[in-house]
């Protein structure tokens, strides 16, 4: 890997020619440049994701330039057309851990940037705190347990990018500062955001202390949520259709004590219908794959390919997943969870009946001039029945016919087969939870670029004109006028969807008849091109998407007619009254005045952006690098058009003119008044400010870019990252004396006692050894006396 001393040399060494390069007027001419320089070659193709791809030169003969480009490809560049080379600076080169620190702040340097560390299975890359995750679509072995031990404890920067680190961070910041963190993980699908959630639980749980059961359950919940929520689709063999909101307790002593998983917008028509060469949801594959022959015979189960909500996208396997081993998975998983076998029988019988009411055949009727329909008697209806545990001839009823009270009369009305088809799976999409249409899956998705935006944007530059900063205003994409449109300003997109839901006589035409009238002049609203067609368009922050509104009505309403719910409230089977509890208790009459679905996802998704409003936020870019999953395959079209629609670029740009890091002068002085000795603490301060400023420039240098503003000390990522260091060290050394004292009090008493301990030996022995001689000679004298 590229060492920090090889980028210092090369930097040094290529920084004079570069600046004399760097103008973008300079026309780069054949004896410029020299074999072995790198350079941006812009090819001009007009396409709409196309940008400058880095080269090297390869022969500077005869006025002609020959260059390798990134991608292998060889170009000879005339030197009329040289003009279209520009010098690239030296991170570009060999790339950069944190893109703040490059020299090419461009789309095309970022992008290079991510190339260059793929390819050298470098998967992560800071931009300031922000990481950008490109997918390896292989198993790398940079998770291990010593990889969580190397992360633990350390600042953003000190060690290379890694989702550890993010989650390192997330930790140790929630107990620093006591404050809740929240880490928000996006990309397109295929991009990653599973895998990334599933590490920084498998991080939290390692690092939180102790293996409690808690923490193997949150880690043990994620095999359920991908089975139940997780699909192979066109662009990914495991989809998730749903999003996960997970929200982790710690006790005081940092251990989990507790986690609650939220799902939101679940793709519920999926159930029902799935894309050519797309699975349902992965549950009923492994189900049928990995239940014991005796299981389902009780069941009244048999392959997939006989089910006709499993072959609608004519795909039932799914390359790379075993579905047998998977239910393996699911079920040790519920063991786990504290499911009991019970429990786990009712969810299979249910997810069985939803399989054979999809297998029910329906023949079209006429009776008194109204179209109807009845249900081809087989062993299907009368299995489902069984196993929802109601009467068969209710279930078919519920399934053929309506009934209406007016002016306290019961009156039964027959359904067309298509009306029968609508409500057979509307009871079945009910029967699988709750999700919403891309309307709604759009407006979260703004709703989280949005909070994006103002972290990284708007409060920056906020909090720098209210503290007096020297700031030169950045300008960025700003979707608010979007949001307003579809759910904030009066007469929003969706209270006019709502409004006509509420009305008998409203239809998906009059509701976009309203929309067009109220909104035509709105730059983000795109109205129909004219009186025939039935789509309006939207301009995300991502791009302009169009909305097909035939059916948007009824399944903004949603709703379960009073047959269902009667049919519901009839069965024997608890656990499906339990999915069904809040439409059986309002019953019939009060449903009519229920919320619609796309109000109650509004007060939802409100709820979750006031959660995330007051955590410190953590962002990780998922990147998807190709369409086909494969390992080493870098699409430099899909990724910068992932790049430009995240907001990467103006992300970069103000994190690195920004001040990401900011402390109060209290927190500041409190923190590293151990650098200076002397100093205070901060409530003994007269002069806070004065304070900081001399602790900084102590250890950051006076010249160096960092600012005092009002109440705050604005610093740099590195900043923090060095003043943490030197805290660490000066405490180090503060404990080192400690113990040196210590010890030398510990080894001096020892010492002190052993000495008195050799002094009373001696004492005691020359004592001895004198009264001896003394005995000796005065036995002699004795003698020498008497003879």
């Amino acid at each position: 890997m590229y060492k920090r001393r090889d980028y210092v040399e090369l930097y040094e060494k290529d920084l004079a020619k570069w600046a004399l390069l760097r103008n973008v007027n300079t026309v780069v001419k054949p004896t410029t440049l020299l074999p072995g320089d790198y350079v941006w070659l812009d090819l001009k193709t007009g396409r709409e994701f196309e940008v400058p791809i880095g080269a090297v030169v390869k022969l500077c003969d005869s006025g002609q330039i020959q260059v390798l480009d990134d991608e292998g490809n060889e170009h000879w560049i005339s030197p009329q057309n040289a003009t279209n080379i520009k010098p690239m600076h030296p991170t570009s080169i060999h790339g950069v851990e944190d893109m703040i620190r490059l020299g090419d702040l461009n789309e095309a340097g970022i992008l290079r940037n991510l190339l260059i560390r793929y390819r050298e299975k470098l998967i992560y890359t800071y931009t300031g705190s922000i990481l950008v995750a490109v997918n390896p679509y292989q198993v790398l072995p940079i998770y291990t347990a010593n990889q969580i031990r190397l992360y633990t404890n350390k600042k953003i920067g000190e060690m290379p990018p890694h989702i550890f680190a993010i989650a390192d961070n997330c930790y140790f910041n929630m107990q620093r500062n006591n404050r809740d963190q929240c880490c928000i993980i996006s990309g397109e699908s295929g991009a990653g955001k599973t895998e990334s959630t599933k590490l920084i639980l498998q991080f939290l749980a390692a690092i939180s202390g102790q293996h409690s059961w808690i923490e193997q359950q949150v880690l043990e919940a994620n095999p359920i949520l991908e089975a139940f929520g997780n699909a192979k689709t066109i662009r990914n063999d495991n989809s998730s259709r749903f999003g996960k909101y997970i929200d982790i307790h710690f006790n005081k002593r940092g251990a989990i004590e507790g986690a609650k998983i939220e799902q939101y917008l679940l793709e519920k028509s999926r159930v029902c219908r799935q894309a050519h060469d797309e699975r349902n949801y992965h549950i009923f594959y492994c189900m049928l794959k990995g239940m014991t022959p005796d299981e389902k015979k009780k069941l009244g189960l048999s392959k997939a390919t006989d089910y006709t909500y499993l072959t609608i996208g004519n795909c039932t396997v799914c390359d790379g997943r075993d579905d047998m081993k998977e239910y393996s998975n699911i079920r040790s998983a519920m063991k786990v969870l504290m499911f009991t076998d019970k429990e786990n029988w009712e969810i299979s019988k249910l997810l069985a009946a939803i399989l054979h009411m999809g297998n029910l055949r329906y023949e079209a009727r006429t009776y008194d001039n109204l179209d109807a329909c009845e249900v081809v008697r087989s062993p299907n209806l009368t299995t489902a029945a069984t196993l929802l545990e109601v009467d068969c001839k209710d279930l078919m009823n519920c399934l053929t016919s309506r009934t209406l009270i007016t002016r306290g009369e019961t009156v039964s009305t027959p359904l067309s087969m298509e009306q029968a088809l609508d409500v057979r799976d509307a009871f079945v999409k009910f029967s699988s939870s709750c999700s919403f249409e891309q309307l709604c899956i759009n407006f979260a998705n703004e709703n989280l670029q949005q909070f994006f935006v103002r972290h990284v944007f708007k409060l920056e530059q906020e909090e720098y004109n209210l503290e007096n900063i020297n700031w030169q205003h950045i300008e960025f994409t700003d979707n608010q006028d979007a949001l307003d449109m579809i759910a904030i300003k009066p007469m929003n997109i969706i209270s006019l969807i709502d409004e006509e839901s509420k009305f008998p006589k409203g239809t998906d035409t009059t509701m976009l008849n309203k929309l067009n009238f109220q909104h035509k002049v709105n730059t983000n609203y795109i109205p129909p091109k004219n009186t025939h067609e039935t789509q309006f368009g939207i301009q995300h922050f991502a791009g302009v998407v169009y909305y097909e509104t035939r059916g948007f009505l009824e399944k903004n309403r949603d709703t379960l007619y009073g047959d269902i719910i009667q049919l519901v409230h009839s069965s024997k089977n608890k656990f499906i009254k339990q999915i069904f509890q809040a439409d059986v208790a309002m019953g019939a009459e009060t449903r009519k005045r229920s919320p619609t679905l796309s109000s109650q996802f509004k007060r939802s998704l409100e709820l979750l952006m006031r959660t995330l409003s007051v955590c410190q936020p953590f962002f990780v870019r998922c990147i998807k690098p190709n369409e086909y999953k494969k390992p080493m395959l870098f699409d430099r079209e899909l990724c910068v058009r992932q790049l430009r629609y995240s907001g990467m670029m103006e992300t970069i740009r103000i994190r690195r003119a920004g001040y990401p890091i900011r402390y109060t002068f209290v927190e500041f002085v409190d923190r590293y008044r151990v650098l200076m000795p002397g100093v205070k603490p901060a409530y003994k301060q007269e002069d806070l400010r004065g304070t900081c400023e001399r602790i900084a420039e102590a250890v950051l240098g006076r010249d160096d870019d960092w600012q005092m503003g009002k109440t705050k000390i604005f610093l740099k990522d590195h900043h923090d990252m060095l003043l943490e260091i030197e805290r660490d060290k000066a405490i180090t050394d503060k404990v080192i004396l400690i113990q040196k004292v210590v010890r030398g009090f510990k080894d001096r008493s020892n010492f002190l006692k052993l000495r008195k301990s050799a002094v009373f030996i001696q004492k005691t022995w020359r004592g001895y050894q004198c009264r001896k001689n003394y005995g000796a000679v005065r036995s002699l004298s004795v003698f020498q006396s008497t003879s």
